[in-house]
């Protein structure tokens, strides 16, 4: 053993350094983290990368997904699957299965002579069965990739104790025992060519030894007979990732992943812009203005003149980041409106509200029309856009959508039930709405499943808000809304919002929220709550009766930290959840291009939980919203949202809210205005 980090000393210093970096030796692990077979390496998923796949390697079978989260971050989950070992007393639940996330963090990048430096935590939280924590660094001599590392755990030798609700990381609160306890690993990768790379590794795993891994007492009661395992990694194309493996001394591995920037549009965004025909020129200028805005994306358009200003409003129908329907926009103006007018202002709306506001000279916006001034040039001439905007004009709209609609796939699964670990409902929500007047809409939903395999053996708990939802979710077909809301923003850029009916799946009541931003945006705050009753699972407009509460009330201070130098945002909310369980819940969030992934951790007093289940939990999850012009070709602002829990419970629970101020707000603020979105 004490020849193996001799061997990669020696290799590193007898090499001709040369400046390198993480690429190409970026293939995953077999769980799925950027490493060689079973151990990894100091080498990360770049920013904005995200992996996915399957591998196996008896008697495992990973699921995991890798995300680069920040520059230098890499994130993974992964759900191990041990075959042939069933989950100890649900006899329906299948092969034993955990869920486990990891982190790595590049401490220092390769440079020149240095070798990329990083620090790992392997399943911090829970059952703890593939914990680790280790340091790696990694240096690239092209075509060769050297890896050593320092690691307990998994890889050290004894398995680290199981933490429940908590999170534990030796290497930072007991040192010694992390010293005491870690062995080293590595290895060596060759790329032999663009798309293919030999792989040769060291694993130091005490099979044997690791008694809490449930494949243990079936699979591992000697020592496996290498601790040396040989791959081939093959890349047909750019995005997919074939790895073929020999490991243990005696057993085959396969790996398939693929992985691709997250944010970048499959298909090339582009949308034509507005060239006006000679035979309307001699048009009136509203109805020209009309005309060409309706055609470029545009919708509630007024035109108002005031002396030598000419104003325009409109709700913008198509593009999904604000400033890019601005600039489309001044390129409409700047087309047609004629030097007579001097200044022009434009105002965007939403449902009748003004939510953001430009006042630019007419010469300066021709400029920009040429391309002779950026956007960011016109914005600072023009003193930015404005969002403390509260009255709207007086002048008729044309093209007013009075009915709106919606109609987008929906996939929901229910996990980790002891009746099946993955069950599922897939079909199509659509949703309908009628904007009779400003800020206020009528909305219907409607939900079909012709997919569905929902079921649960597990009964409700002490308190059910959530674990009695599975005769909603057994539902092929239901009415997943029926409301009325009214938004207004008030001067000093107050939002307020109410809300009332079936407000969605399980639960109908009111339910009512004021925000505001501040610091140009960089901070939100507002305040929220809702009383509510359950929906009768068998009747859409009726309430339960003689359920353990009558009404459910919540009340929550809210705020949101947005981040726009790394994309990110922060949200906490603090007060009364839905079973009368106060405490916080945080959610973070990373912006790509539209797409978010998010992630919240949830802090409550589950004293008056009667269950086990409910009382010390946390509630945990990840959600990703996906943009629809990702894959449309041209902008849209539709979007998707898919959210995944790893079990059902009753803390930290909200009602579903079908428009959130933070997010009606969005980012038409300040510290968002003046970026450039046309991409």
């Amino acid at each position: 053993m004490g020849a193996v980090p001799v061997f990669f000393c020696l290799a590193l210093w007898c090499c001709v350094p040369a400046e390198a970096g993480d690429e190409p030796f970026t293939g995953p692990a077999n769980w799925g983290g950027t490493g060689l077979l079973e151990t990894p390496t100091a080498r990360v998923v770049k920013e904005g990368r995200f992996r996915v796949g399957v591998s196996q390697a008896d008697p495992y079978r990973w699921y995991f997904g890798a995300v680069g989260i920040l520059k230098r971050l890499e994130v993974n989950g992964t759900i191990t699957e041990i075959l042939d070992v069933p989950a100890p007393g649900m006899g329906e639940y299948g092969n034993y299965k955990d869920k486990a996330i990891s982190l790595k963090y590049q401490l220092l990048p390769e440079g020149k002579y240095r070798p990329a430096v990083a620090l790992g935590i392997m399943d911090p939280h829970g059952t703890r069965i593939y914990p680790s924590q280790y340091i790696v660094i990694s240096k690239q001599i092209y075509p060769f990739d050297f890896s050593l590392g320092f690691g307990n755990g998994r890889f050290g030798k004894k398995p680290l104790p199981s933490q429940g609700e908590g999170i534990e990381v030796e290497m930072f609160t007991d040192r010694k025992a992390w010293l005491e306890d870690s062995q080293f690993f590595g290895g060596i990768q060759w790329a032999i060519s663009d798309s293919l790379m030999a792989v040769v590794e060291y694993s130091p795993i005490k099979y044997e030894k690791q008694t809490h891994d449930p494949a243990q007492a079936k699979y591992f009661q000697e020592p496996v007979p290498s601790k040396w395992n040989i791959g081939l990694r093959w890349k047909p194309v750019d995005w997919a990732e074939i790895d073929v493996s020999w490991q243990r001394g005696e057993q085959f591995g396969v790996n398939l992943s693929t992985s691709f920037d997250l944010g970048k549009p499959l298909v090339p965004i582009y949308d034509h812009p507005w060239r006006e025909k000679p035979e309307y020129r001699s048009d009136p200028l509203a109805e020209r203005l009309i005309r060409a805005l309706y055609a470029s994306g545009f919708r509630d358009i007024g035109i108002e003149a005031s002396g030598d200003e000419l104003r325009v409003e409109a709700a913008n129908d198509r593009y999904f980041h604000t400033p890019a329907a601005v600039e489309v926009a001044l390129r409409v103006l700047a087309q047609i409106v004629p030097p007579e007018f001097t200044t022009l202002r434009l105002t965007l709306t939403d449902r009748g509200i003004p939510l953001v506001s430009l006042t630019a000279l007419r010469e300066d916006v021709c400029l920009f029309h040429q391309e002779k001034l950026t956007a960011n040039q016109l914005y600072a001439l023009s003193g930015g856009m404005k969002t403390d905007i509260s009255e709207t004009m007086a002048a008729e709209k044309r093209h007013r959508r009075y009915f709106d609609y919606g109609l987008k796939p929906e996939f929901q699964t229910f996990l980790n039930d002891p009746s099946g670990f993955f069950k599922y409902r897939a079909g199509v929500s659509g949703w309908l709405s009628l904007t009779p007047w400003r800020g206020g809409s009528f909305i219907a939903g409607l939900q079909g499943f012709p997919l569905n395999t929902v079921s649960s053996s597990n009964e409700p708990l002490s308190k059910p808000v959530r674990t009695d939802n599975v005769p909603y979710m057994e539902k092929n077909v239901s009415l997943s809304m029926l409301m009325a809301e009214q938004i207004r923003k008030f001067d000093g850029e107050i939002y307020g919002r109410l809300s009332a009916g079936m407000l969605e799946m399980q639960y109908g009541g009111i339910d009512g929220e004021i925000a505001r931003p501040f610091l140009g945006g960089r901070l939100m705050l507002g305040l929220s709550g809702s009383v509510v009753k359950k929906r009768d699972e068998d009747d859409p407009l009726k309430f339960k009766e003689d359920d353990w509460k009558d009404t459910y009330t919540t009340a929550f201070v809210n705020a949101r930290l947005n981040i726009p130098r790394l994309e990110s945002a922060i949200d906490i909310k603090y007060g009364r959840f839905l079973a009368g369980d106060r405490g916080t819940r945080i959610t973070l969030s990373r912006f790509f291009n539209g797409l978010e992934l998010s992630a919240w951790y949830s802090w409550t007093d589950t004293e008056g939980f009667s269950d086990s289940h409910n009382r010390g939990y946390h509630d945990k999850g990840i959600a990703v919203t996906i943009p629809l012009r990702l894959f449309k070709g041209s902008d849209s602002r539709t979007v998707y949202k898919y959210s995944l829990s790893p079990w059902t419970r009753d803390v930290a629970q909200d009602i579903d809210h079908h428009t959130s101020l933070f997010d009606f707000i969005g980012r038409n603020t300040g510290i968002y205005l003046d970026k450039d979105w046309r991409n």
